[in-house]
């Protein structure tokens, strides 16, 4: 798994502009470095390492990811098809579409922040709040307002004049239930065209005294077929994509 996120980490450097990636040595020894440039490159090794721990807990709390993941399971329950496709696929499915839609967000973070700081032109503080920036754009366009004004009530803070003025304890929470409403919503509408071709199945079943048959096995084919026909897959996705602002 480490590997998995470092192979990860290095892949979005240079999808993201990296012109080259420098991996300093590691002294895990207790002296002190000899120079100033030593402790420098320890103390982005520690930097890394830790942004590689917490990768995963990003992804889902200021990406899109969140609201794939739950429509696709949404779909697959209202199919009915148990384990098909299977969890892997749709976890994988949802990071391909999610890096898609963030991949200008993270241009632009690296473009901003990460760029300069790497070139020393910035220091840490600077570099940190321009790389933020893009995703606090991203994650209070994409998130109600009633939801933000939630979370700065409980902080007792004053309606915010900018975007920057906004801090990311405030924003992350906000946008994650804007985004658990929104993926519930769309799930709802996926529900119920299923939900009545099996209220239709039903209804014939027990209209014909087939009350011992499980209305699920002849209802499932035709849910598969429609979903087939109509190009489930294109329709949910490109409808997902353009629900992003």
């Amino acid at each position: 798994m480490v590997k998995f996120f470092a192979l990860f980490v290095l892949f979005v450097a240079t999808s993201f502009g990296a012109e080259s990636v420098t991996v300093p040595t590691v002294n895990l020894s207790l002296s002190a470095p000899d120079t100033p440039q030593q402790l420098v490159s320890s103390l982005n090794v520690l930097l890394v390492l830790t942004l590689l721990f917490l990768a995963p807990s990003m992804v889902m709390v200021m990406t899109t990811f969140t609201r794939f993941v739950i429509v696709f399971g949404f779909l697959r329950q209202a199919l009915g098809t148990q384990q098909v496709p299977p969890t892997q696929v749709l976890v994988l499915l949802a990071m391909i579409l999610t890096f898609f839609v963030m991949e200008p967000v993270g241009t632009k973070a690296y473009e901003q922040g990460i760029k300069p700081y790497v070139e020393e032109k910035i220091g840490y503080e600077e570099a940190f709040e321009k790389t933020t920036l893009p995703f606090k754009n991203f994650m209070i366009r994409n998130t109600r307002e009633k939801d933000l004004a939630l979370f700065l009530r409980i902080r007792e803070m004053e309606n915010p004049q900018t975007v920057a003025d906004v801090p990311l304890s405030v924003v992350i929470p906000a946008f994650v239930i804007s985004e658990l409403k929104t993926a519930f919503e769309i799930g709802f509408l996926i529900f119920l065209p299923f939900l009545v071709i099996d209220m239709v199945v039903a209804s014939i079943l027990m209209s014909m005294g087939m009350m011992m048959l499980p209305p699920v096995m002849i209802s499932l084919p035709f849910k598969i077929l429609i979903f087939v026909l109509i190009d489930g897959w294109n329709l949910l996705i490109g409808n997902l994509i353009a629900s992003i602002k």
